[in-house]
């Protein structure tokens, strides 16, 4: 058992904009309203170390004109994990009586999950509190791509460990099929992947589901991008002149806006499932080459970093596949391993190996069957896992 390590790093700051709703609120005597924007009910927030991570919690007083504000918060967390002890008094946060606005950094042990309990008082009585019941220290995933890395398999999906949740960009909730964010409303691979990964590392697992039913890599390019030729459909692309095309980038930029919101070194990866639009289209013009291929999502990784300031991990997978007769397309397939090869992404599964029983329509379709999205959560964890365990390891000793 780690000894016990939890403290604060408090600091007082004016609060930008806020994106998340607020918690439970019980006023115990008159004065002014306590309102917390972070962290908010079944918030995951990636941890630092193998053994803890750093939890802010920020606030501000809604007070009338003349209202005298708190001069003293404090703040309670309970909970149990396994890679530290919880401190079990009530723990000073900064309060300065003249300004409305505060927040602080929390140090805790990973895991989840947590009760944070923060109450504020004024000449020595209890004015406000607020508690959010769920709130854990684990790891987080953007997962993006086409409508395989969506909601479109063929039964929903539910987690079942109760300790996987999703953002939609302003809450999170538990992990419940169709996952906010992405597109289709049926079922995804997100819920057992992450009841599959918390099981193997015991942490709450955070999922950020951005991906897009029948898109393009070009479609994902950002504004501006020219483009070698259309994509099979045409929605996010702008005609510039004869035969000349660029992106319209309006994914890119919700893409990149909803990472920005994580913050830096926010979430543990982005895991990247798409190329079906791209291979042996029917109409041959529509069809990408790998070279293209290689070139456009080379691009997308670059800028996307750039654009959200940090050099965010990406994972590729192997996906070509549209039916039993057309299981895979060397080019693209080439084009995602290339990635791998050059250090820009990290290998992720090969789901063109999904055939059969995996696919829908009792083998027919493109989406995946029940059995299949299962199958294709588990080809993530077993490229995933062993990688982060890595990470894990290069970090273990600064929790310490």
């Amino acid at each position: 058992m780690v000894k016990t390590f939890c403290h604060f790093i408090l600091t007082t700051c004016l609060l930008g904009v806020a994106v998340f709703s607020a918690p439970t609120q019980d006023a115990v005597a008159p004065g002014p309203q306590l309102r917390l924007t972070s962290p908010v009910e079944y918030q995951v927030v990636q941890r630092s170390t193998r053994t803890q991570g750093e939890l802010v919690v920020a606030g501000e007083f809604a007070a009338t004109k003349g209202e005298p504000l708190p001069d003293r918060l404090e703040a309670q967390v309970t909970g149990k994990s396994g890679f530290g002890e919880l401190p079990e008094a009530w723990q000073p946060l900064p309060c300065d009586a003249r300004v409305p606005a505060f927040r602080g950094v929390l140090k805790l042990p990973a895991g989840g999950w947590y009760r944070l309990e923060v109450r504020a008082s004024r000449q020595g009585a209890v004015v406000g509190t607020v508690t959010v019941e769920h709130v854990g220290i684990g790891e987080v995933f953007v997962i993006a791509g086409q409508s395989n890395s969506a909601n479109y398999g063929e039964e929903k999906q539910n987690t079942l460990s109760g300790l996987v949740v999703a953002f939609n960009g302003t809450n999170w909730g538990l992990a419940q099929d169709p996952e906010p964010g992405a597109g289709g409303k049926k079922g995804s691979f997100q819920p057992p992947f992450g009841d599959e990964m918390t099981a193997r590392f015991q942490v709450p697992i955070g999922i950020v589901a951005t991906g897009i039913g029948s898109t393009s890599v070009r479609e994902w390019l950002p504004a501006g991008t020219r483009l070698s030729g259309l994509p099979p459909l045409t929605r996010n692309v702008v005609t510039t002149g004869t035969n000349q095309w660029e992106s319209s980038g309006k994914i890119f930029e919700g893409f990149t806006a909803r990472m920005r919101q994580l913050g830096p070194q926010g979430f543990r990866a982005v895991l990247w499932h798409q190329g079906e639009s791209d291979a042996k289209q029917a109409a041959a013009d529509r069809t990408l080459s790998g070279e293209f291929y290689r070139q456009y999502l080379e691009q997308l990784i670059r800028d996307s970093r750039q654009a959200i300031g940090w050099d965010a991990p990406w994972f590729v997978a192997q996906v070509s596949y549209h039916n039993p007769g057309d299981t895979a397309s060397p080019d693209i397939r080439a084009a995602q391993k290339a990635t791998w090869d050059d250090g820009l992404a990290q290998p992720g599964p090969d789901t063109d190996t999904l055939t059969g029983e995996m696919r829908e329509k009792q083998g027919l379709g493109i989406h995946l069957s029940a059995r299949g999205l299962k199958a294709h959560a588990h080809l993530w964890v077993e490229k995933v896992s062993p990688w982060l365990e890595r990470q894990l390891g290069e970090t273990a000793g600064a929790g310490k």
